[in-house]
């Protein structure tokens, strides 16, 4: 078993809620981790309803998670840069990052350990080997990997100091009024739904994204999207907020497929970093993949009806 400590920031809390907001998880587990008597307050078992004081510390009792077996897998790679320190790879739409449960297989990581052998960090554990930074399931596009955990390191502190360059292109629908705006609202979890993130102002971090107007057509707005903080799935929840999600996003946009996207219309396109060795400045820059561009082609075409 695994403890971790976490304060009341708000006084008066509910347990459950309390406890599903601390530990990202659902309501109705949080309950029941209550009711096996794994949270406690100076040594008192609290109860789901119980009433937690702004400033109390909760002692979680977390169960050690099981591991899943990482088995390096022969799926080609499109590697833009490798060194010795790291490796640039142009992620498909579609490729989950790293395994979990329901994804043990066919997943970047399990890519990465076949083409890198033992030459991957460790600090995000087995399961994320390597793994610097994310992007969505269904987001394509560039993301950088670590080889060993110096490098992992020299470039994490550069993610945490904003330093590090990250440029998306992405169809949003709607028409955007400026051609270029900055949305400075933070983001955090979903106070219902669990899975999601939203703009809320408890409980959250700073985010801010910088957008510039590409193209317009009707019924949507093809943009350029420049992150200033990396939060989960940051684009996707500040464009909704705004009133003009990305394009096929089914989860914080309309539940409207758009089933020649089957997902969101969002590629990473250039990265830029500091290299960890020679503390050069690199950057790379991807195609927009076939995807989008067909995608492009459609909406020029279109009256906006999809």
């Amino acid at each position: 078993m695994q403890t971790k400590i976490v304060t009341a920031e708000r006084p008066f809390e509910r347990a459950d809620i309390f406890v599903a907001e601390k530990m990202g998880i659902s309501r109705s587990l949080s309950a029941k981790m209550l009711e096996q008597g794994f949270v406690t307050t100076n040594g008192r078992l609290l109860k789901k309803r119980d009433k937690i004081p702004e400033g109390t510390q909760v002692r979680v009792l977390l169960e050690d998670p099981k591991p899943l077996d990482v088995t390096p897998e022969n799926i080609e790679l499109d590697v833009v840069y490798e060194d010795e320190c790291l490796l640039v790879v142009n992620k498909p739409k579609g490729m989950v990052v790293h395994p979990a449960p329901g994804n043990s297989s066919g997943t970047l990581v399990n890519a990465l350990l076949s083409h890198c052998k033992d030459s991957l960090s460790g600090i995000n554990g087995v399961l994320r080997p390597g793994i610097v930074h994310r992007i969505d399931k269904n987001t394509s596009g560039l993301l950088i990997v670590a080889k060993n955990d110096q490098a992992h390191n020299f470039l994490a502190q550069q993610i945490k100091q904003h330093t590090f360059t990250r440029e998306y292109e992405a169809v949003v629908y709607g028409n955007l009024k400026a051609d270029s705006g900055k949305i400075d609202a933070p983001i955090g979890r979903h106070p219902i739904k669990r899975k999601q993130m939203a703009v809320v102002s408890k409980n959250s971090k700073n985010a801010v994204t910088e957008y510039t107007v590409i193209n317009r057509f009707e019924g949507f707005t093809h943009i350029r999207l420049r992150l200033q903080t990396g939060r989960t799935h940051q684009i996707r929840v500040h464009m909704s907020y705004i009133g003009h999600p990305v394009a096929g996003d089914e989860v914080y946009g309309p539940r409207k497929t758009i089933k020649q996207l089957n997902g969101q219309c969002l590629h990473a396109k250039k990265i830029g970093f500091i290299h960890p060795r020679t503390h050069e400045y690199l950057e790379f820059d991807s195609e927009l993949p076939k995807y989008f561009t067909d995608f492009l082609k459609k909406v020029q075409g279109s009256n906006g009806d999809f």
